[in-house]
């Protein structure tokens, strides 16, 4: 157990290089065991959930090897087929690796994935997606997958889930003939693991949309690839920066096409940024103000599967809008447990009124005074970190270990940066 302790009232100010997106690199690295050819990825972000996946993938028979940020996985000797139940509580990704393994080594056994507890997270739509390609399916306090005649089909999600279309998208670049996935998750990590996958010569159509088209092939062969820049840390840096008036310059960014849908509602709290070339540019013009819905209504701000705001978002927003003036409406759509986390808000003198497990009304701006926290979750820990860095005064955040798991060193970039933060373990 570790904790962070924050001062603050400190610029956040000045270059920040972004790591490799977290939710891209994750069912990458359950790619490799598509093939028994080496797969090599680079900008791997050193961050606690990938840890976990590479012991998964190392207990199974993957070998694995690390040199700086780049990671090279070699699935050629798989020893076992049963994964370990302690490691998969530990990560939800662990459920990404259903697909591939029952694919092409025709069993897997799995247990309950793990991850942050933010509201339910079905498995149905993996299992149901798995099933139409020839797969049989055994749930119960373990998963057991067999893979019976593996086939193309048509499928379609009953929601647009993201581990699913990638779990889906893995086993079906195996299945022989023609597979669609109708309503597919098209957020930009599941993208990336698309250009990962057709580099190992999978045929696939229609990335980055709600259909996506497969033609199976019999083998896949190892590749390189670099994993794309996470564009939710990107949001959260230029949130910490917005709110201590700070001035930042991100890059370089591969998918620059995708950060318009986060710059429409980050405008929307009077945080604007440029596009430079392949970087982001954000500088204090201003104190932060909502945009009024026209006829001065209250804005809404909500999220949904790509392309509406992410929801990994939602939380750093909200902290954003404690610091604008005017109210503001969060409509959190996908997580009924995602804004439980606002209470510690409320404790640092947040103006907020909790409507429903899924709305909030924000009225700022709120002048935050430092306190002692916990962080509940990778989103909401990382939002806590900006309230307090804002806030007047001393806070502490503990659990400061569950923010590591999805933000790389993130005290050390923040210092930086300007920011007086110091972690004790």
């Amino acid at each position: 157990m570790s904790r962070f302790i924050i001062k603050g009232r400190h610029k956040i100010s000045g270059t920040v290089r972004p790591s490799g997106n977290k939710n891209a690199v994750l069912p990458m690295l359950a790619a490799s065991v598509l093939t028994d050819e080496p797969v090599t990825l680079n900008r791997v972000p050193k961050i606690e959930d990938v840890q976990v996946m590479l012991d998964l993938l190392e207990s199974l028979g993957v070998s694995v090897e690390s040199r700086g940020r780049a990671v090279t996985l070699c699935a050629r000797s798989i020893r076992k087929r049963t994964l370990d139940p302690t490691l998969c509580r530990r990560v939800r990704s662990s459920i990404l690796l259903a697909g591939p393994m029952s694919a092409r080594h025709g069993r897997v056994t799995l247990f309950p994935p793990g991850g942050d507890i933010i509201g339910r997270r079905r498995v149905d739509t993996h299992f149901d997606g798995l099933q139409a390609l020839g797969i049989r399916v055994r749930a119960g306090t373990k998963y057991i997958l067999e893979r019976r005649r593996l086939r193309g089909a048509e499928i379609l999600l009953d929601e647009a889930s993201v581990t699913a279309t990638e779990n889906i998208l893995m086993a079906a670049v195996l299945a022989p003939g023609r597979t669609v996935i109708f309503n597919a998750a098209s957020e930009p990590h599941v993208a990336d693991l698309g250009r990962l996958l057709v580099k190992m010569g999978a045929r696939i159509e229609g990335l980055g949309t709600n259909r996506i088209t497969i033609k199976g092939v019999k083998r896949l062969r190892g590749a390189r690839h670099s994993v794309a820049p996470d564009h939710i840390e990107v949001g959260s840096f230029m949130a910490a920066a917005a709110v201590t008036g700070g001035r930042l310059d991100v890059g370089p960014i591969s998918d620059i096409a995708s950060y318009p849908i986060i710059s429409r509602v980050f405008g929307k709290l009077g945080a604007d940024w440029e596009q430079k070339g392949n970087r982001l540019v954000y500088s204090p013009r201003r104190s932060l103000s909502m945009k009024k819905d026209l006829g001065s209504a209250i804005p809404t701000i909500d999220d949904g599967p790509w392309p509406s705001f992410p929801s990994d978002l939602m939380s750093v927003a909200l902290v954003m809008a404690t610091q604008a003036r005017g109210t503001a409406l969060f409509f959190e759509k996908m997580f009924e447990s995602r804004l439980y986390f606002v209470d510690q808000l409320i404790s640092m003198g947040a103006r907020i009124v909790q409507c429903d497990p899924h709305r909030v009304l924000v009225a700022g701006p709120s002048r935050l005074h430092g306190s002692h926290m916990a962080s509940p979750d990778i989103r909401a820990g990382m939002a806590l970190i900006i309230a307090a860095l804002c806030a007047r005064g001393e806070s502490v955040i503990e659990n400061a270990q569950i923010i590591d798991r999805g933000y790389e060193s993130v005290d050390m970039r923040l210092r930086s940066l300007g920011a007086d933060i110091e972690r004790i373990d």
